[in-house]
């Protein structure tokens, strides 16, 4: 009897003290693979090891040459029957630190902030029906973003622009004019340069052709820029207003008609006439040379012109005077600045003194605001001050900055032929019709 407590000692010994191999087992396993004293069936050393998965005592170890490969039937039965012993709950020590890691992952992605949506850009959807819509098409936000971008570009500066110059089209389109039938003779000048003389004169003449009236342009400026503007030639050879001064030629004589309109006349200016201030000083009737001129033109062409423009030099010399003499109205433009106000006090005094000695008839009819800058405050002080000292002289139109009203003289038109439908070419229109309807109510009056 003293065999199984032997036995069970060292099994007791091999399982509390050696490590084992392979899969643990649980506790039932253990207790059912103890061998009980008393049994007449005592397994032996290989097999009680074999069956719990435990290593062989040192003494019990059988020589590693003397090992015999077992089956593969029976290492199934083995495996097999250790994977029957192990419970769902038992895992390894690797599984639980994997399941560990898992758990945190997870833990982590759930109180984690949610990811910011990110806007892809347009991807063409697939719809239902077959047809291709747009990523943004098709979000409503989107849409909400484009309608309010779309008001906000319709209020824009610009588009408020554009559809004030259109406003303003259709009125020219529908606006009717009625001419008197009497010539006008108007002197466009100012002593200061750089205003727009040259500028107005021309584009105003071409917008008043365009509504079927007679118009000459007389050029008393010695640059010639209302003739180049118009398109016509004035060499040193060509007639021009210089003979009419010194020479007496007819005006009739020196009369080209406009490329840009049959109804648009121009009495040319040369360089000769820098030098007619000097050869007019000895002349007799020096002052009135050109009105003696221009009479003599309407006499013999009775009802051929509605209008006489004379466009001056930036001076108050005698090319001047004779503008003066000649017309029966004055027209001034103002440049929109604070020297323009001096000037105009200047030029006042000097047609007082004309109107006086010379010209009783000759009256200021019509004040332009030119080059007007809607961005300043000095351009609207300007404008305010003009129409507080001259409220039924200054025409309503004002003419703007406007780079094609500069660009125009450049290829020989006047801003209506270059770009009819710039903002001063539409300015230019206004002006005309405004100075035409003023000179039909007028007319009225007086009859």
């Amino acid at each position: 009897m003293k065999q199984p407590d032997e036995s069970e000692a060292q099994a007791s010994f091999s399982s509390d003290e050696l490590p084992t191999i392979g899969t643990p087992q649980s506790a039932e396993s253990q207790d059912a693979s103890t061998p009980v004293p008393g049994e007449s069936d005592i397994p032996s050393h290989s097999e009680s090891a074999l069956s719990h998965g435990a290593a062989v005592p040192e003494e019990a170890a059988v020589p590693e040459e003397d090992i015999v490969p077992v089956e593969d039937s029976v290492s199934d039965e083995i495996t097999n029957s250790h994977q029957d012993d192990v419970p769902d709950e038992v895992t390894s020590q690797d599984d639980e630190v994997e399941r560990a890691d898992v758990a945190e992952d997870v833990a982590a992605a759930e109180y984690a902030d949610p990811a910011p949506e990110v806007i892809a850009s347009p991807e063409v959807i697939a719809s239902p029906e077959g047809s291709t819509v747009t990523q943004e098409e098709e979000s409503p936000i989107v849409q909400q973003d484009g309608t309010a971008l779309a008001q906000e570009e319709d209020d824009s500066p610009i588009a408020r622009e554009l559809a004030d110059l259109t406003a303003r089209r259709k009125a020219l389109e529908e606006a009717e004019v009625q001419l008197t039938g009497r010539t006008r003779v108007l002197t466009v000048s100012n002593q200061k340069g750089g205003v727009g003389k040259t500028t107005t004169t021309v584009n105003l003449a071409a917008a008043m052709a365009e509504r079927g009236a007679k118009v000459l342009v007389i050029d008393l400026d010695p640059q010639g820029n209302a003739s180049t503007a118009l398109g016509v030639p004035h060499t040193a050879d060509t007639p021009s207003v210089y003979d009419v001064l010194i020479d007496e030629f007819p005006l009739a004589d020196i009369i080209q008609v406009s490329p840009e309109s049959p109804n648009l006349l121009c009495a040319p200016s040369t360089i000769h006439l820098a030098g007619a201030e000097i050869e007019l000083v000895s002349q007799v009737a020096r002052e009135h040379r050109l009105r003696v001129a221009v009479d003599d033109y309407l006499a013999n062409n009775p009802g051929e012109l509605d209008f006489i423009l004379i466009d001056c030099p930036p001076s108050l010399g005698l090319l001047t005077i004779n503008a003066f003499t000649a017309a029966s109205e004055l027209l001034i433009p103002i440049q929109c600045e604070y020297y323009a106000l001096e000037g105009l006090s200047q030029l006042l005094g000097t047609v007082r003194m004309i109107q006086k000695h010379l010209n009783p008839r000759l009256e200021l009819s019509t004040i332009m605001l030119t080059m007007y800058d809607g961005r300043t405050r000095l351009a609207q002080q300007v404008a305010d001050e003009v129409r507080a000292h001259f409220p039924t002289e200054v025409l309503d139109t004002i003419i703007p900055r406007s780079v094609r009203v500069s660009e125009a003289p450049s290829f020989g038109q006047s801003v209506l032929a270059y770009d009819g439908q710039s903002a001063g070419a539409i300015a230019y229109r206004e002006a005309a019709v405004e100075m035409i309807r003023r000179d039909s109510a007028s007319n009225e009056r007086g009859a």
